[in-house]
């Protein structure tokens, strides 16, 4: 039996230790049989646990539950990813609280390269339709992984576009992996797991409760690079989606539509507040992303270009090309310029062509 994954699974079932407190423990001992074999004194002195969550600790028994899942996990195969392991999505490690286990179902990395999450309404019109699947083609130069909420409407069309482009697409579960929810996509959840995956936080025998979607919503957020909404009213999952990725500080992007149309007051309405980036095409996010296609290739900028430039502009050519594209505030930190002085020499090296500037105050150097 694997003990560490016995204690991982027990460790969400220990009265008042949440995510939070979980992270917590889990940045300080990296393993959950370490949390569970350390001394009171060592857990309540841990900032954010105390007294009483180290005594619930201790005295936690109740080890059936996690022995059942156990038992679950091992028949069907599932993967399970603890906040410390290798594998386990990176992104969502800056969020506030980060699932402490999830479980996964697939074949593709949950932790890749580029991924962005594309939300919607579950009533889309063949407009919405329309743009997700050619959004979706267009991210196909990416690489990127489509990650939604196996939802009707958007979602599903977003996950059935990446199928159809061979791109890996990932489905956010609000319930445990022994079902599928809505029981239509059973189908697509199969073909997903081929070359994507289904991913949940939740245990078996968990219903697709209503509640539990808002918590489906921050991994959808959190995973990703950014987060594209397609067709939202003002309420919904979606506009949640896109609140959590901004308070994550992810690009958030919205399609926009017409004033009339309720289908896409909630992607006006963020646009309007500053809320999200009007979503213009794909080029567009990978710029703001620094996002390079694989078939571009980065061309070393001849040296006698540099010969009427400043020391500080030499340096600022020298950061651009080491690091990729950057915001104003990362240049003013690593030149050590001050922002003055920094917005002349950007200015000139964007008059000479050698820079340009992106939305979002980034910079980077002409390819």
């Amino acid at each position: 039996m694997n003990q560490e994954l016995i204690y991982q699974l027990a460790l969400c079932d220990v009265p008042s230790i949440g995510n939070y407190h979980a992270k917590i423990l889990a940045q300080h001992f990296r393993t959950a049989t370490r949390i569970f074999r350390a001394d009171q004194s060592e857990l309540e002195n841990l900032e954010g646990i105390g007294p009483a969550r180290a005594k619930a600790i201790r005295s936690f028994k109740n080890f059936h539950r996690a022995e059942k899942e156990m038992s679950f996990i091992s028949r069907y195969g599932i993967e399970t990813l603890f906040l410390n392991d290798s594998r386990y999505p990176a992104r969502l490690l800056h969020c506030y609280d980060p699932p402490a286990l999830l479980f996964y179902k697939g074949t593709a990395p949950v932790n890749p390269a580029r991924a962005v999450a594309i939300v919607g309404t579950r009533n889309n019109s063949s407009y919405g339709k329309q743009v997700t699947e050619k959004i979706v083609q267009q991210l196909a130069a990416y690489d990127a992984t489509i990650v939604s909420g196996l939802a009707f409407g958007i979602d599903a069309i977003a996950h059935h576009a990446a199928l159809k482009n061979n791109l890996p697409t990932i489905g956010v579960m609000a319930h445990g992996l022994d079902t599928i929810y809505p029981p239509e996509h059973a189908s697509l959840a199969r073909s997903m797991m081929q070359t994507g995956g289904i991913l949940t936080e939740f245990r078996s025998q968990t219903s697709p409760e209503k509640y539990n979607f808002p918590s489906r919503n921050r991994i959808v957020a959190g995973m990703t690079n950014a987060t594209i909404v397609i067709e939202s009213g003002i309420k919904g999952g979606s506009m949640i989606t896109a609140e959590m990725a901004s308070g994550y500080d992810k690009d958030v992007f919205a399609v926009p539509g017409r004033l009339t149309d309720r289908k896409s007051s909630g992607c006006n309405h963020l646009i309007s507040k500053n809320k999200a980036i009007i979503f213009e095409d794909v080029a567009n996010l990978a710029l703001n992303l620094g996002w390079d296609a694989p078939e571009i290739r980065h061309h070393t900028i001849q040296k006698d270009i540099f010969t009427d430039l400043s020391h500080t502009e030499k340096n600022l050519v020298t950061l651009l090309q080491s690091k990729g594209p950057m915001a104003i505030d990362e240049l003013n930190m690593h030149s050590g310029v001050s922002l003055s002085h920094l917005a002349a020499a950007l200015l000139k090296l964007e008059l000479n062509f050698i820079t340009e500037r992106l939305p979002g105050k980034m910079y980077r150097i002409r390819y």
